[in-house]
C-alpha cells in the first residue's frame, strides 16, 4: 500500500472539511441533538391524563378519582353532550359522567392512543365500577392514530427535501444569473418554484389519504374542505421551508443535511409516534412550534374525532402563522440572493430570458 499517496489525500480531505465549517458543525452536533431529543422523547409512558367530571357528583366524584388523572374541568351541569365536545375539541381525554349515587359512565378519547390505554388501565386498576367506553377508536388500535400522522412525515420529508436543492440548483448550474436579469419580483420567483412542488404534494397527500382508507381501513369521519385547507397550509410551511433551507446552502449537500436536521426532530417530538404528554415540557414548547405538530392533530382530529372548523381553530391558525413566517423570510434571503447579482445588469426581453432560463 502506498502510504503517501494516501497520507496526501487524507491530508487535503481534512483540509477541505476544516475550510467546510457549516458542514463540518452539522456532522458534530446532529448526532448530539438527535441523541438529546431521542433521550428525552422516545418514550410511550404517560403518566398524568386530563379529564374532566360531569353531573350532579361530579364534586365528590373527582376527589376519587386516581392520581393518574389531572382533572381540568368540574361541572355538576354538565352531560354527556358537553362531555363528547370536550373531547372533540381534545380539551381532555377522559370525561366521567356522574349521577346521584357516583360515576355512571367514563368516556375516552381513543385517538390519543397512549393516553387512553393509561386511562383504561389506571381506572381498572382503581376500581372505578363505570366500565369506560373508548371514543373514536373503540379498539386502541395503532393504524387509526398512526397512518395520518405517518402521512404528514412523508409530505414533510419529500415537501422540504425536494424544494431544499431547489435555489442551490439554481445557483450551482448558473441559472440564478438569468433569473437576476428578468423583470421578476423575488416573490415571483419563490412562488413560481413553489407551486409546481405544491401540485406534486397535493397529488401525493390524496395518494396516501386514499391508501390509508382503503388498505388501513383508518376512518375520514370529518370536513373534507378542512382537512384540505389545514393540509395546503402545512405542505406551504413545508415547501417554503425548503426553499429557505436552500438559500442558506452554498452546495446541494449541505441542502440535504440542513433539510434532515430540520426533519427528523419533528418525527420525534410532533406527536405523531411518541405522545407529547410524555416529553419534557421544554421539548412540548419546542414541538408546538414545529409544523408537523399541527398537522398531526388536524388529521386526527378530521379523520377520527369529526372535530370542526372552531375546535381545530388553533391548529389551523399556528399552521397559517408558520407559512407567512416561513414565507416571509424566504422571501427576503431570495432578494439578497437576486438583487446583487441584478445590480448594473439590463434586463433582457423576458420571453428571451424565460426560453434561456428553461432550456
Amino acid at each position: 500500500m502506498a502510504w503517501r499517496p494516501m497520507r496526501a489525500m487524507t491530508t487535503k480531505e481534512f483540509r477541505q472539511l476544516r475550510r467546510d465549517r457549516r458542514t463540518l458543525a452539522l456532522l458534530i452536533f446532529q448526532p448530539l441533538v438527535l441523541l438529546v431529543v431521542f433521550g428525552y422523547a422516545a418514550s410511550f409512558d404517560v403518566d398524568h391524563v386530563s379529564a374532566a367530571v360531569y353531573g350532579p357528583a361530579a364534586e365528590q366524584v373527582a376527589h376519587a378519582l386516581p392520581d393518574a388523572l389531572t382533572v381540568q374541568t368540574v361541572s355538576a351541569s354538565g352531560d354527556r353532550a358537553d362531555a363528547e365536545a370536550a373531547l372533540r375539541a381534545r380539551e381532555v381525554v377522559v370525561a366521567v359522567l356522574t349521577g346521584s349515587g357516583g360515576a355512571d359512565g367514563v368516556l375516552v378519547d381513543g385517538s390519543q392512543l397512549f393516553a387512553a390505554r393509561s386511562v383504561v388501565s389506571a381506572l381498572a386498576a382503581a376500581g372505578v365500577p363505570a366500565q369506560p367506553q373508548v371514543l373514536y377508536n373503540p379498539g386502541l388500535e395503532t393504524p387509526p392514530v398512526l397512518v395520518p400522522a405517518l402521512a404528514g412525515l412523508v409530505l414533510a420529508f419529500v415537501g422540504t427535501i425536494a424544494t431544499s436543492l431547489g435555489v442551490v440548483r439554481e445557483r450551482q448550474t448558473g441559472t440564478m444569473e438569468q433569473l437576476a436579469v428578468m423583470p421578476f419580483r423575488p416573490s415571483d420567483v419563490l412562488i413560481g418554484k413553489l407551486l409546481p412542488y405544491l401540485v406534486v404534494a397535493l397529488v401525493d397527500l390524496a395518494l396516501v389519504m386514499v391508501a390509508s382508507v382503503v388498505v388501513f381501513d383508518v376512518p375520514f369521519n370529518g370536513s373534507l374542505p378542512l382537512f384540505v385547507t389545514g393540509s395546503v397550509l402545512f405542505l406551504t410551511v413545508a415547501l417554503g421551508t425548503g426553499l429557505l433551507i436552500s438559500t442558506l446552502s452554498e452546495n446541494q449537500g449541505q441542502a440535504m443535511q440542513l433539510s434532515m436536521m430540520m426533519t427528523l426532530p419533528q418525527v420525534l417530538l410532533s406527536g405523531a409516534i411518541f405522545p407529547l404528554e410524555s416529553m419534557a415540557v421544554v421539548l412540548q414548547w419546542i414541538a408546538y412550534a414545529l409544523p408537523l405538530t399541527w398537522f398531526v392533530e388536524l388529521a386526527r382530529g378530521v379523520m377520527l374525532r369529526a372535530a370542526g372548523w372552531s375546535e381545530l381553530a388553533v391548529p389551523l391558525a399556528a399552521l397559517a402563522g408558520l407559512a407567512v413566517a416561513v414565507l416571509g423570510l424566504s422571501i427576503a434571503r431570495v432578494r439578497r440572493d437576486l438583487l446583487p447579482a441584478r445590480a448594473g445588469r439590463t434586463a433582457p426581453d423576458a420571453t428571451v430570458a424565460v426560453a434561456g432560463a428553461a432550456r
